[in-house]
């Protein structure tokens, strides 16, 4: 049974990941900015760099851009008995780099919570959670995907490649287009229509995470150079249809 679970990062994501964990375990926090007690939930302890992998499970919640040096500064923490849980929006390059660095005797899985702090706790419905076996024994891994059943999550069983090739278009394009409306400063009108409004929240959803997860999301997925391409040639299509039109008169 696992009683420590450790939670590497505390953004926003972090704090909802340790607080949906510290419901049912022990769970240290750590970040490398530093945390002031006072910004930590009560049902989470601050911890050293050096006590937060003496745990059973070890969760990183980091940017995709700084996971891979994160694990090569921490290789001599490693400990052979923990299960390693990475939570990346990508999991191709991850599940690669937890290979090379963390030791071939323990076990790695890999996640990606497809919710954040506001979808997870506004939803009514349960919120996919994908999970890929790269290293765990299959009682391990079962557990933990009995565990996440059991709180607001629907698990996902898929491999990395499957995994990146879905997002690419589902979450990828959702904000590539998000950050292309926003760029055109689009506003709210008196007259909007159901459509319209539809853009609007997606704008919403997509600019309120950070730049730095939307150029991981492209930069680090192998298949959104792919999506992007096809996007462009649709709207090059669309384009040419109604300036051929224009043409026709």
């Amino acid at each position: 049974m696992t009683k420590v679970v450790s939670v590497y990062g505390y953004g926003r994501f972090g704090k909802l990941w340790a607080d949906i964990l510290s419901e049912d375990f022990t769970v240290k926090v750590y970040s490398r900015r530093g945390l002031k007690k006072e910004e930590v939930s009560k049902g989470a302890i601050i911890s050293t760099i050096e006590e937060l992998f003496d745990c059973d499970a070890m969760f990183f919640c980091v940017a995709i851009s700084s996971f891979e040096q994160l694990l090569i500064d921490s290789e001599k923490y490693f400990k052979k008995n923990t299960i390693f849980f990475d939570t990346c929006s990508v999991k191709v390059f991850p599940v690669q780099w937890m290979k090379k660095y963390i030791p071939k005797e323990s076990q790695i899985i890999a996640t990606h919570p497809m919710f954040g702090p506001d979808s997870y706790k506004n939803s009514s419905s349960k919120l996919p959670m994908v999970m890929c076996n790269i290293s765990s024994g299959k009682n391990d891994f079962d557990w933990w995907k009995d565990y996440f059943s059991g709180k607001l999550m629907r698990v996902e069983e898929m491999t990395p490649e499957e995994h990146d090739k879905m997002v690419a278009y589902s979450q990828g394009i959702t904000h590539y287009i998000g950050r292309v409306l926003a760029d055109l400063n689009l506003q709210s009108t008196r007259i909007n229509t159901l459509g319209y409004g539809k853009l609007l929240e997606i704008i919403q959803q997509t600019c309120n995470d950070n730049w730095q997860l939307f150029l991981d999301l492209q930069r680090f997925n192998p298949y959104t150079k792919n999506m992007r391409e096809e996007l462009h040639n649709s709207l090059e299509k669309i384009y040419s249809i109604l300036n051929n039109l224009g043409n026709s008169k």
